[in-house]
């Protein structure tokens, strides 16, 4: 089965959550032994592991005709797509497109991740798609996140093929209910013309129905999983903070999906009872500059690090160094962090209100508005030597059971329910 998949972002370049679940989900379809996925990314960098999906750089796809030779095309862009590739993909130009702010290869430039001209970038990626629906050969479409249904329904419109959706989120998660019209308009666009529609936990399903007005036959709850540790992050130590200062996490995007004023209100009710603990606020986000001015309006600053953005290798490591990991999001569609976290041994504190929460059972589930409850469980772990060794093991060995390969296993089976072939 050839599936052509369309994504925004992927690794080493993770500007989100997207991103890991992109290559977790690219990695279990690989592991089923008979699919290859050709993944569409507006702005790969050349880096990109290729073990699990055969990359197609948006950026260098031609949508308008221009007489450049082989040679030309290596030093140009030799390093994220083969010219043999730029010429088949040339061949199918299907308008006169040079109106458009094409470049010397005739294609359009990305800026890559998420900047202030996205819709922009949205639609552009989306015509984009239509040369290369025209050129490569495929059984199914799988479009991922609301950035990529324009791209995915125009591959269904020019090939025929059916067109499997991934709901990693909403914007009625993103934005507490008050939703962008915009945005919505392309989500429920999306939906309404999507043969199956894959959500990543049963609260995204329900919002996807109700909310978007969908035929629940259509809509599937996909839970996403988590990589096993590379080994040298597996072969780092736990430090042991017994009789030393506990050392409790926030770890993702500073917004109000995110519920980061939850954390810091917890935790200045934590501190209330003992000293010997640190909170960890680590993320970017329009909030940071208001949860350090809270920090300090609390009295409980000096308590406080902000360490910023974190990526690859130094995620782990500030998990792995944390007594506890928090995550007390007021709407998280699913929430990987919390998988990554018990992965390393980190005893774990999430909200009922987060898709992972269906699926974990080794962890502690408060309400996202419940502080109290959320600081006595902060307390709890931290001063309960038994209790922190439990969730610890437990939790470990929980969600080392949670693999991508068994979510390719069922969206491989979503794909030929919606093919017919079974």
């Amino acid at each position: 089965m050839k599936v052509l998949m369309f994504g925004w972002e992927y690794p080493p370049h993770v500007y989100g959550g997207l991103a890991t679940a992109n290559f977790g989900i690219s990695e279990g379809l690989h592991a089923q032994g008979d699919i290859e996925t050709t993944l569409c990314l507006p702005h790969p960098f050349g880096d990109e592991d290729h073990t699990f999906a055969n990359i197609v750089a948006m950026n260098c796809v031609p949508i308008s005709y221009r007489d450049v030779n082989e040679e030309y095309i290596r030093n140009r862009v030799g390093n994220i797509m083969e010219p043999e590739l730029y010429y088949r993909l040339r061949e199918h130009i299907y308008a006169d497109f040079n109106y458009m702010n094409v470049n010397d290869l005739g294609a359009m430039d990305f800026a890559g991740g998420y900047p202030a001209n996205l819709h922009d970038e949205i639609n552009n990626y989306s015509i984009i798609a239509g040369v290369v629906a025209r050129t490569l050969d495929f059984d199914i479409i799988h479009a991922h996140d609301w950035l990529t249904y324009p791209a995915g329904l125009h591959a269904k419109s020019v090939s025929g093929r059916p067109l499997c959706i991934h709901v990693h989120a909403t914007d009625f998660d993103r934005s507490r209910g008050k939703v962008n019209p915009t945005v919505y308009s392309i989500e429920k666009d999306g939906m309404d013309n999507a043969d199956c529609i894959m959500c990543v936990s049963e609260l995204t399903r329900q919002t996807v129905i109700n909310q978007y007005h969908q035929d629940p036959r259509k809509v599937f709850t996909v839970h996403n999983a988590v990589y096993p540790l590379k080994d040298e992050i597996a072969a780092i130590p736990r430090p042991d903070h017994r009789d030393k200062e506990k050392i409790i996490t926030f770890l993702g995007r500073l917004t109000m999906q995110k519920g980061p004023e939850y954390f810091v209100e917890a935790a200045n009710m934590v501190l209330h009872r003992t000293r010997n603990v640190r909170f960890c606020m680590a993320g970017s986000g329009d909030m940071i500059d208001q949860m350090i001015y809270l920090a300090a309006q609390r009295d409980i600053a000096d308590r406080f690090h902000f360490p910023g953005f974190m990526r690859g290798n130094e995620v782990y490591e500030c998990l792995k160094s944390s007594d506890v990991y928090v995550m007390p999001s007021v709407s998280e569609p699913f929430g990987i962090s919390p998988l990554e976290a018990m992965q390393c041994g980190t005893p774990t504190i999430i909200s009922k209100q987060s898709g992972c929460a269906e699926i974990l059972q080794n962890c502690i589930k408060t309400d996202y508005w419940d502080i109290h409850a959320m600081a006595d469980a902060m307390y709890s772990i931290c001063h309960n030597e038994s209790l922190f060794s439990y969730l610890s093991t437990e939790g470990k060995r929980e969600v080392d059971q949670i693999t991508w390969e068994k979510v390719g296993a069922w969206i491989k089976e979503l794909y030929l329910r919606t093919l017919g072939w079974v």
